[in-house]
């Protein structure tokens, strides 16, 4: 019972530096989603998708908890949970490249000039 109990207080520890450490990291992220709200040039599907890698924390978190409360496990070990929380990693990835794309396909179009749309619909 001893030993159960010492291996338990070893994983609140591990968890609590590991927290902390996800907790600073917060910060420069944030930071980085305030200056590129502000920018003008960037794509807004990609700036919606660099915000729903919050949305991802947020899920992660409490799942993070859950796998190890109930499965006593970390949540890279419970393959659902880490399923299910890595769906908006996903979803965020695809709107950042979906905004990118767009942005560029966009550059490209205005950077065509009238005079070039004119000579490439003439051949």
């Amino acid at each position: 019972m001893d030993l159960a109990f010492h291996q338990i207080a070893k994983d609140i520890k591990i968890m609590i530096s590991q927290a902390t450490l996800f907790a600073l990291s917060l910060f420069p992220y944030l930071g980085f989603l305030w200056f590129i709200s502000r920018s003008t040039q960037m794509p807004r599907l990609a700036l919606y998708g660099f915000y729903c890698t919050l949305v991802f924390v947020a899920a992660t978190i409490p799942a993070g908890i859950y796998a190890q409360v109930h499965y006593g496990e970390s949540l890279a070990n419970v393959d659902w949970l880490h399923g299910s929380a890595e769906t908006f990693l996903t979803l965020s990835n695809i709107l950042v490249v979906l905004g990118f794309r767009q942005a560029v396909i966009q550059r490209k179009a205005n950077a065509l000039s009238p005079a070039d749309q004119d000579v490439s619909s003439q051949k």
